[in-house]
Parts: structure tokens; C-alpha cells; sequence
């Protein structure tokens, strides 16, 4: 674990420019999400869709930094729904590919449980390693997803 690791919690757009800025994050999830992550213009959509003010839009970036270093990020869109649809989407959760295996995305999704009220979905590839934290974490696997493309 890095020693001086800290998590960020950023709500607005005037957080993330303060902070890391908008192109550092999305080039940081960009990378260190290799073959599980979007475009660049997908990890853009979700950061505004969470620093959304409109009614059902919303949400929070939680950013782990080791002094000034990016070393993990979470994205939480809320779904403006109860219920039938969980309330919130764990978005995109990476963590710097020279500190995997150290807890940090344990820690920012814990985190991000602490803050979200109401439940958490998340989407997750069925080859992608991850599948194994987020169990432990408490999630599991309730559902099938299908998807119709045009």
C-alpha cells in the first residue's frame, strides 16, 4: 500500500479542475482500464452525467492518490430510480497497473459504498479478474444482462 494514500472525493467540475483536471482523469481510467473501458468520450459522459445537476442525473468520483500521483479512480452515476433498478451504477472503478494487488480498489469501492444510499450495480466482463473482488465486496451476480444493438 502506498504510504500517503488518500481518497478524494469529487462532486463538481470545479473539484476535479482543482484536483487532477478533467483530461488527467479521463486519460488516467482511459489507460489503466485497458481492455475492460471505453472511449475516452464514454469515460467523459460518465463524469458529466455524475457531476449532473439535472432531476435522476447525479453522482461522485472518488479519486486514491499517492502524494500527487493518480493511483486509482471510481465513477458512481445515480440512476434517479428505487427499487426495480438499483439506485446508483459503480460506473468505472481502475487502479494504477503498478499498484494492483494492494487493496486500493477494495478501498474505493468500500468508500464508495459508505457514501452511495441505496444499492449499487456494476457491469463487469466475465473474463475480467475483477469479478473476484467485487464478490468478496459483497456483490453478486444476479443477473444476466442482454443487450439489443442497432
Amino acid at each position: 500500500m502506498p504510504e500517503e494514500l488518500k481518497i478524494t472525493i469529487l462532486r463538481t467540475d470545479q473539484d476535479l479542475e482543482e484536483t487532477f483536471g478533467r483530461e488527467g482523469l479521463i486519460d488516467f481510467l482511459f489507460v489503466h482500464l485497458g481492455k475492460y473501458g471505453d472511449s475516452r468520450e464514454a469515460i467523459e459522459n460518465s463524469i458529466d452525467y455524475a457531476f449532473s445537476n439535472e432531476k435522476g442525473k447525479g453522482g461522485f468520483i472518488l479519486v486514491a492518490q499517492d502524494q500527487d500521483e493518480i493511483v486509482g479512480a471510481l465513477v458512481i452515476n445515480d440512476t434517479g430510480m428505487e427499487g426495480y433498478i438499483p439506485e446508483h451504477v459503480l460506473v468505472y472503478v481502475a487502479v494504477h497497473e503498478d499498484t494492483r494487488g494492494l487493496g486500493i480498489g477494495g478501498m474505493l469501492i468500500e468508500s464508495a459504498k459508505e457514501l452511495c444510499d441505496g444499492n449499487i450495480a456494476l457491469h463487469v466482463e466475465k473474463d475480467n479478474p475483477a469479478r473476484n473482488l467485487y464478490k468478496k465486496l459483497g456483490f453478486d451476480e444476479s443477473y444476466l444482462e442482454m443487450r439489443y444493438k442497432e
